[in-house]
């Protein structure tokens, strides 16, 4: 089997010229704005390893959300009396 030949990663293609990028070429550029809008998040192993897949870490996370409001509204009912 061939191996294809290893390009430096810091150089543009041959179809591209630094003429096509007027403000430069900045590594990263886009990086803060796809992190601000990105919603994913990643879980320690020992986290991932109880949960088997996307549905019961919700389900999981909705109860517990659930009765932390039971908890506080009953807390809050008992401080009135």
């Amino acid at each position: 089997m061939k191996k294809d030949k290893e390009t430096d990663k810091d150089e543009l293609r041959p179809e591209y010229k630094r003429a096509d990028f007027p403000g430069g070429l900045v590594r990263g550029k886009y990086a803060n704005r796809l992190k601000e809008s990105s919603n994913i998040v990643v879980l320690r192993p020992e986290v991932a390893q109880a949960f088997p897949n996307e549905e019961a870490v919700n389900d999981a996370l909705l109860s517990l959300i659930d009765i932390a409001q039971k908890t506080i509204t009953t807390n809050k009912d008992r401080s009135k009396g």
